[in-house]
């Protein structure tokens, strides 16, 4: 597995939100957000400071019990020329409170997974960075680069989300959706050091089962980490210049079609 390095993300949550708030300053308030139908660029920062402010309570206050989770949320400023200090100081928070004392401290964990709760939160922050950065980025015509590291670990979250043991909870008609009789994908990033990177995926009667390495699969995908993310993520299609598809690529779009998240 791409583990996730802790002081890159803590680095990367509080950079990509500022390219996400540059990006949101370029595009306007009203603008909409192609990769995320129905928003605007207002609600994206919204959402993502909010969502910032928190998770930061969460791990601050070590809460562990689901029951407790903070019910109010941060107010985003009325005024647009304020939101690029408001998620700063949103990102700010989320990284600090990202300690390394509070790493392997009682926190939730709403994936249910073996991960501790802070650990768990860190990688969905800066998930919610980059991707977010990306669709501002994308509404406002700018550029966007993803460092291959960070999108290799992304990529992992992604799927250890999609079959963590709370997914069928949340999401039970894409939990139903991805079972199967033992079909198999693959995913294959080129540009992540020497080797390459690779996600192995079956689908199987109790529930999709993912894996690090490479095995012979029923469709292989490949590409850069960058390229294989925003694919997996549903803002890029399968038919990327940059990604190529080996084998029943049908199977693929369905894994695509049914892994959707809830926020885009």
């Amino acid at each position: 597995m791409t583990e996730l390095n802790v002081d890159h993300a803590r680095r990367a949550i509080v950079e990509h939100t500022r390219r996400l708030a540059e990006s949101a300053a370029a595009a306007g308030p009203d603008t909409a957000v192609p990769t995320t139908p129905k928003w605007t660029i207002t609600d994206l920062v919204e959402h993502v400071g909010q969502t910032q402010h928190w998770v930061a309570e969460i791990i601050e206050r070590r809460i562990a019990d689901p029951t407790q989770l903070p019910t109010e949320m941060a107010v985003l400023p009325t005024d647009p020329r304020e939101w690029q200090a408001w998620l700063s100081e949103s990102a700010q928070r989320v990284a600090s409170a990202c300690s390394d004392d509070a790493l392997d401290a009682p926190v939730f964990n709403a994936a249910g997974d073996e991960r501790s709760g802070t650990r768990f939160w860190m990688a969905s922050m800066l998930n919610e960075a980059v991707v977010h950065g990306f669709d501002a980025a994308n509404a406002a015509g700018r550029p966007t680069d993803i460092d291959a590291d960070l999108a290799a670990a992304l990529i992992s979250n992604h799927l250890a989300m999609l079959t963590s043991p709370t997914w069928e909870m949340q999401r039970p008609e894409s939990a139903h959706a991805i079972r199967g009789t033992g079909q198999t994908l693959q995913w294959l990033a080129t540009d992540t050091g020497d080797d390459t990177r690779a996600w192995f995926v079956e689908r199987r009667p109790g529930g999709a089962t993912w894996k690090p390495g490479t095995q012979q699969a029923d469709v292989t995908v490949t590409g850069p980490a960058r390229s294989l993310l925003l694919t997996l993520i549903r803002r890029l299609p399968l038919t990327e210049r940059e990604v190529s598809v080996d084998g029943d690529t049908a199977l693929a779009q369905h894994w695509l079609d049914n892994t959707a998240h809830a926020s885009g």
